[in-house]
């Protein structure tokens, strides 16, 4: 095992997390979001799911609502970024799953771009 506890590179950790039950991606998801928020800021989570898992920002809105986050929470920052409460960032993962036929590659997309991170973790 390499640095993460997982896997040495990106390519053995993808091919790990692909062996990885829905619940344990959900959870590792939910972990890196809350992580990265707090090193790195909201702003760059959302950023990073966003484009992992190839959502525009409408599609975002509707994900993070699926998910059960109160739509009316999600907005924009001072310089248009969007963004959601940190306690709430959670949310994105269960709406991706009702959103999206395809979350777990989406979130294995997203954990994969986030395996940099996670040696800082």
């Amino acid at each position: 095992m390499g640095a993460t506890g997982l896997s040495a590179n990106t390519t053995e950790y993808r091919a790990r997390l692909q062996e990885q039950s829905d619940d344990q991606l959900d959870i590792w998801a939910s972990e890196l979001m809350r992580d990265v928020a707090k090193r790195r800021g909201v702003i760059k989570v959302v950023a990073d799911f966003q484009k992992a898992a190839h959502l525009d920002e409408k599609a975002v809105r509707r994900v993070f609502a699926r998910g059960g986050g109160a739509p009316q929470t999600i907005g924009k920052d001072a310089e248009g970024h969007l963004m959601v409460p940190t306690i709430s960032l959670h949310f994105l993962v269960p709406g991706l799953r009702a959103e999206t036929a395809d979350a777990r590659d989406r979130l294995i997309a997203y954990l994969a771009a986030g395996f940099d991170e996670l040696v800082y973790v």
